[in-house]
Formats: structure tokens, C-alpha cells, sequence
């Protein structure tokens, strides 16, 4: 049973992991697609880090686990924000050279 609650954690990461790609591929501008690959991509890792985490069981990978993803939380949120924010002045700038 708890098993089988992992590999549903696993699946459901898997598919957020989809739709943040089709949201990348779908979405107009630079902005958008940046939240949909690190919003979705977050929730993702979580899910399919958890869900690991459920059916392995074992401490050495728990703790390996607990380390990908303190990482990835400590670093997406600044990746996203330094995307974003090169976005942003790559808009402003073409903004400013066609008037």
C-alpha cells in the first residue's frame, strides 16, 4: 500500500513535469514560460523526490534525497529570478531602441 502511494507521487511529478514542458513550448513570452518551468518543475521534483522517498526506505537514500532537494529549493527560486530579470531587460531593451 505505501508503495503504491509512492509511485503515485512519482506519477503525479511526472505528469506536472509534461505539463510545465507544454507550457514552455505553448506559452507567448519569455516570462510566462520561465513561471511555468520553474513553478511546475518545482512542484515536480518534490513529488517525484518524496515519492522516492516513500518506497525506498532506506536512510542513505533519504538523506540523499533530503540533499537534492534542499538544493534544488535553495537554487530555483534565484535561477527563476535571474531568468526573469534578464527577460525583463532584454524587453526593456528592445523597447528602448525602437523609438
Amino acid at each position: 500500500m505505501i508503495h503504491g502511494i509512492g509511485w503515485l507521487l512519482c506519477l503525479v511529478g511526472g505528469v506536472t513535469i509534461i505539463v510545465a514542458a507544454i507550457g514552455i513550448l505553448r506559452l507567448p513570452d519569455a516570462l510566462s514560460r520561465q513561471h511555468a518551468s520553474t513553478k511546475a518543475g518545482t512542484v515536480a521534483v518534490i513529488l517525484i523526490v518524496i515519492g522516492t522517498m516513500i518506497i525506498v526506505q532506506e536512510a542513505a537514500w533519504i538523506w540523499r534525497l533530503l540533499v537534492i532537494l534542499l538544493l534544488l529549493l535553495l537554487t530555483l527560486p534565484l535561477a527563476s529570478h535571474m531568468l526573469a530579470r534578464a527577460a525583463y531587460r532584454e524587453m526593456a531593451d528592445n523597447e528602448s531602441t525602437d523609438e
